[in-house]
């Protein structure tokens, strides 16, 4: 028998990444041949893997966390949002073109059958696969078409965790409901709850969870303790909320880094290391006065580039990016970031929606042209006496007229741009960036102090630590393995 889980949410953002990377960690540590699985992200957070091929960003670090080697089945199918109505695809880590709102519903037979197929793959070559589901299970007005949530579960016959958030308030509701509205052979899924971010005495939620346990027949699996500063890479903007600035002595004189927040803000991520930094003080912008202050902007990846730029002209930000590094500011643009900053950018085949062609802000002397194939790579090189690093993801191609290189793309004085995601994770090249900046700004030396790779996987040993504490790991390897329970309860009151 297959041994596999599915933890679903009661919301996005509930907590399915934590609990999926968590379980992961756990039981590697524990010896067993784990491997995470999403059938579908919709993300613009992805990474490059070793085969050259693109996966959501969160299953690329719950695979770190599983101790297994990231690859394109852990997340057959990711969903790239270019705009309110229409996501880039892509399948099994290549592009497969875009996909309307309104055929997402009959768009998803052929997305499905990918998925299951991934599954069915890594069910073969793992002792236990760890799936994350999406939103939330209770989505029914997307049951039909859906091989996310209930959908993988019944392919699979997974048993299925639900997570619900308790610092949203309304936790137990919002298991109950959503446990509700599944139909019959769903609900004989289900087979327990966890709750997340609890702050507190467990022992105050004793009634609530005699009671869920009563009405439903399931167990509470495990209450995990709120955790400041435990963030991970992300698949949701929702996450970036999380993303914080350090608490500072009174007489420190932090650098202080503004994000430009684009509306489709891609690879966020990229910013993690420097919100480890404690001689950092960064945050998320939109507007212009929020710059006034900043030593630093930073331009991040995004999935829109030339909307986005239309979004900085029309909200001000440009003029005052521009004016930043007319006063001597350090400015560093990131793929899409990075390509807003030169003199041009054309899109003559339409990739971002239609063909078009626009000034950029004019600060490196780059033009950009994005063609129908897409670049997915790791990168390397060398960059401040030491070995740099990175991956790509883009269509855009650069030809640099003027400047200096700088870790695949451009540098001009002040102004930085690179096309290399995650280059900032290499102590050696953050240092070494973070050094030359204050330099430039004639600030104190602000060169790293930290390890992010170190800080990473103590975060994962974190997660670890909390799961075996918290969660009743030998009950949800039971339940991994023999499947769901039989005889629970169906809940009346919704589609049972």
């Amino acid at each position: 028998m297959r041994r596999s889980l599915l933890i679903a949410g009661t919301t996005s953002d509930a907590g399915k990444s934590v609990v999926t990377t968590a379980l992961c960690r756990a039981l590697a540590r524990r010896g067993v041949s784990v491997a995470p699985f999403k059938a579908q992200n919709m993300s613009n957070n992805s990474m490059v893997t070793t085969a050259g091929t693109e996966i959501g960003r969160a299953q690329w670090i719950q695979s770190v966390a599983a101790q297994a080697e990231p690859e394109t089945a852990m997340n057959p199918v990711l969903l790239k949002p270019g705009s309110d109505r229409r996501s880039h695809v892509i399948v099994m880590g290549q592009p497969a073109g875009t996909l309307d709102a309104g055929e997402f519903a009959s768009g998803r037979k052929a997305l499905a059958r990918a998925a299951f197929e991934a599954f069915d793959d890594l069910s073969s070559r793992y002792d236990v696969v760890v799936c994350e589901g999406a939103g939330s299970p209770a989505e029914i007005n997307l049951r039909a078409n859906d091989y996310v949530n209930m959908g993988l579960a019944q392919h699979g016959q997974i048993p299925t965790l639900i997570v619900g958030d308790i610092d949203r308030g309304g936790v137990f509701a919002a298991m109950f409901g959503s446990l509700a509205l599944l139909d019959a052979a769903d609900q004989a899924l289900v087979s327990g709850f966890i709750i997340n971010k609890f702050r507190g005495d467990v022992s105050l939620l004793a009634p609530g969870l005699d009671t869920l346990r009563e009405l439903t027949d399931r167990p509470m699996l495990g209450v995990l303790p709120w955790q400041p500063g435990l963030w991970l890479d992300s698949e949701d903007s929702l996450a970036l909320s999380d993303r914080g600035t350090h608490t500072l002595p009174v007489d420190a004189t932090p650098l202080s880094v503004a994000v430009v927040r684009f509306p489709r803000i891609s690879n966020f991520t990229d910013i993690d290391a420097l919100c480890l930094e404690p001689g950092l003080q960064v945050s998320f912008v939109d507007h212009p006065r929020q710059l006034a202050q900043a030593d630093i902007v930073v331009l991040p990846g995004t999935r829109a580039t030339l909307g986005d730029l239309a979004w900085l002209r029309e909200r001000g930000l440009a003029e005052a990016i521009a004016g930043h590094a007319r006063r001597g500011g350090v400015v560093l643009g990131i793929c899409g970031g990075f390509q807003m900053l030169g003199a041009m950018i054309e899109d003559p085949h339409g990739i971002e929606g239609e063909p078009a062609t626009a000034e950029g802000l004019g600060l490196l002397d780059i033009r950009t042209t994005f063609g129908a194939d897409k670049t997915l790579r790791l990168a390397a090189g060398r960059a401040y006496g030491a070995h740099a690093s990175g991956y790509e993801i883009h269509h855009g191609a650069i030809e640099r007229h003027g400047g200096d290189e700088f870790l695949g793309g451009a540098r001009s004085g002040a102004v930085f741009g690179t096309m290399w995601h995650g280059s900032l994770e290499n102590d050696d090249t953050r240092s070494g960036w973070l050094r030359e900046a204050s330099a430039l700004l004639g600030l104190p030396d602000a060169s790293s102090t930290v390890s992010f790779p170190a800080a990473r996987e103590a975060r994962l040993e974190t997660l670890a630590d909390l799961a075996e504490e918290h969660l009743d790991i030998d009950h949800i390897l039971e339940i991994a393995s023999g499947g769901a329970p039989s005889g629970m309860r169906t809940v009346t009151g919704g589609l049972a």
